[in-house]
């Protein structure tokens, strides 16, 4: 970031990824444009929260002023102001956190967004953390009159035009606090009309812990939710509350009011999103939690209150058994901590199963959106392995379409006879419905979960069995179902395994008569010690100098191609035919696995074949 220094103010020049975003925000087309006064609020009410917290917790510092947010508005100078009371900026809160883009992907996100053709939802950019440059949407210029809290500060103006600069010079605020005037733009002049702005505010921000004038009178309802009895709180109300404390503009999926006494004593209000959150896969952005002791908000990035695989829940959690000043790392050790993280996780884990049980339909459009961040459980929630296992759903060989079948029912369709559950890792559902590997099992009607999730990959080999019965993988080598068809006799099997092995030599770990093809004429396997192929995908993707281990080829001896083979292994026109009928078998099963590196000799090989079948007699 570049400066420039006059005698009364200096110039700084925002960096080139900021230059670009405001770019895109001051000239694209929006919707819900009003968003902006709720992202002042909220960062009104963020500078609110620090300055009661210091003054509860510092003993040194200033008696507490009346804590509330004043909203402005002057419809003959098109000017709106949102000043609060709170801790105020320092110089470098204003280079820093005002002239920074938050996250590297933000800009390529809006971009994408923008080329799209549709509008922009102005809601994302909140979302992305850069919530104070929505301003710009319906400002042609945007003042920060602001003090810092501590004893020494300097009053400071920063001001810009969101077109590439920004200057600070000496403010005039004598109090602690901040104030942010916007100077609106012509087609966002009935901003400035009183009413237009309590409407606004009771649509988003009716939930913000200050009140909040307008004039001379708060217009929000300043409600602690999370502390009534539920009977006494309408859905509306909930639904109000989780779109303030979450950034959202859908109705929730579902809530969790609670309240808990005993060894450790909270209340909360949880809620389960109707859709993945923009901000779920960023951390930088993610706001999870919001962490209240003795009613006094405390932070709202308390995710340590949950497991990572329900990180998608949002709302708010009190408690008394927590100190104020309580850090990550505090709670991430306490004892209170660890029996609110237990008691909140086994309440939504209850929730879900409920839905599983009772209202399938609910439950199905819950695991489309976080199925796959709910089956992070299985690898890092031991104790409670079992019961994430029963809120999986999976694909199957008797399932249609996208359909899903639960592990229970699996169970209990089970053949007489089979003591596994058997599964198939692959890249697509597609992918996994046209493996060969499934054949002996469609011919015994023995029923194959299809798992072409990444997270399956991630998780599924690790989980040893669900309900005594152990997972098998028809893909391991050690497979043991015997395909009930005629195979070549016991020394024409020998032989051809010969001329495959020695024409594969070392480009296989072995090959082996299979007991899985009916129809087709080879594919390949893990070896029983070995890694399945997709996991080894998984593998690479975060390691790329993982090393796959060589597969096993299993050839179908019962197939008319391996007869043929040994007919011609015997005549005197054998020449090269057998090594190239053997090289494009077993590239054909690289092809069918996605693994074929080199197309175009096993195109040209094929080509040969053709020509050769299509030779008049």
């Amino acid at each position: 970031m570049s400066e420039q220094t006059t005698a009364q103010a200096e110039q700084y020049t925002y960096q080139a990824e900021m230059r670009q975003l405001l770019h895109l925000i001051v000239h694209s087309l929006y919707t819900n444009q009003e968003i902006f006064l709720r992202e002042l609020i909220s960062n009104a009410s963020d500078a609110l929260n620090k300055a009661r917290f210091r003054s509860l917790t510092d003993k040194s510092s200033a008696p507490a002023p009346e804590y509330k947010i004043i909203i402005s508005a002057d419809a003959d100078a098109q000017t709106l102001s949102v000043e609060d009371t709170g801790i105020g900026m320092t110089r470098e809160d204003l280079v820093e956190r005002i002239g920074t883009v938050a996250s590297s992907g933000t800009l390529a996100f809006l971009e994408e967004l923008k080329e799209s053709g549709k509008p922009l939802d102005a809601n994302l950019i909140g979302q992305f953390g850069v919530g104070f440059y929505s301003c710009f949407m319906v400002a042609g210029e945007v003042q920060i009159d602001t003090l810092h809290v501590e004893a020494d500060a300097e009053p400071l103006l920063w001001t810009s035009d969101g077109q590439g600069t920004f200057t600070i010079a000496p403010g005039s605020r004598s109090t602690p606090g901040t104030t942010v005037t916007l100077h609106l733009k012509e087609d966002a002049k009935e901003l400035a009309g009183e009413y237009r702005i309590r409407q606004i505010i009771r649509k988003y921000s009716n939930f913000v812990d200050f009140p909040i004038h307008v004039g001379d009178k708060a217009v929000n309802t300043v409600k602690a939710l999370w502390k009534k009895r539920k009977e006494d709180v309408s859905d509306e109300e909930r639904a109000e509350f989780y779109k303030f404390v979450s950034g959202d503009f859908a109705d929730p999926l579902g809530h969790l009011h609670l309240r808990l006494e005993g060894l450790v004593s909270f209340d909360a209000l949880l809620f389960v999103p109707a859709k993945v959150p923009a901000s779920l896969y960023r951390d930088e952005t993610r706001r999870q939690l919001h962490l209240y002791s003795r009613g006094v908000f405390v932070r709202d990035d308390a995710d340590d209150l949950l497991p990572e695989y329900f990180r998608f829940i949002r709302g708010v959690v009190d408690t008394d058994d927590l100190p104020l000043n309580v850090s990550r790392e505090v709670t991430q050790s306490s004892a209170a901590a660890s029996k609110i993280r237990t008691a909140l996780t086994n309440k939504i884990l209850g929730l879900l199963t409920e839905w599983s049980t009772g209202n399938e339909e609910l439950y199905e459009r819950f695991f489309k959106e976080f199925g796959t961040v709910l089956k992070a459980g299985l690898w890092s929630d031991f104790q409670r392995r079992e019961k994430l296992l029963s809120l999986m759903r999976y694909p199957s060989t008797k399932t249609e379409g996208t359909g899903t079948t639960t592990l229970q029912a699996y169970i209990e369709r089970m053949q007489e006879g089979q003591d596994a559950i058997y599964y198939l890792l692959a890249e697509s559902l597609d992918t996994a419905r046209r493996s060969p590997n499934l054949e002996v099992f469609a011919r015994k009607d023995i029923e194959v979960l299809l798992l072409a999730d990444s997270m399956d990959a991630a998780t599924i080999p690790s989980v040893q069995e669900f309900d005594s019965k152990p997972f098998k993988s028809v893909t391991q080598a050690d497979l043991d179902l015997d395909p009930g068809e005629d195979s070549l006799p016991g020394d024409d099997v020998d032989r051809i395994l010969a001329l495959f092995r020695l024409q594969l030599e070392d480009r296989v770990k072995d090959v082996v008569a299979s007991k899985r093809l009916v129809d087709s004429a080879a594919t390949l396997v893990a070896s029983a010690d070995g890694v399945d192929l997709q996991v080894e995908r998984v593998m690479q993707a975060i390691n790329e100098d993982f090393e796959a281990g060589k597969k096993v080829l299993e050839i179908n001896t019962g197939h008319p191609l391996m007869k043929n083979l040994l007919e011609l292994s015997t005549s005197d026109a054998a020449d090269r035919r057998i090594e190239q009928v053997i090289d494009q078998v077993y590239e054909g099963a690289l092809l069918l696995d996605g693994e074929l590196r080199e197309p175009s000799s096993y195109v040209e090989r094929m080509t040969r074949f053709m020509v050769a079948a299509t030779l008049p007699a």
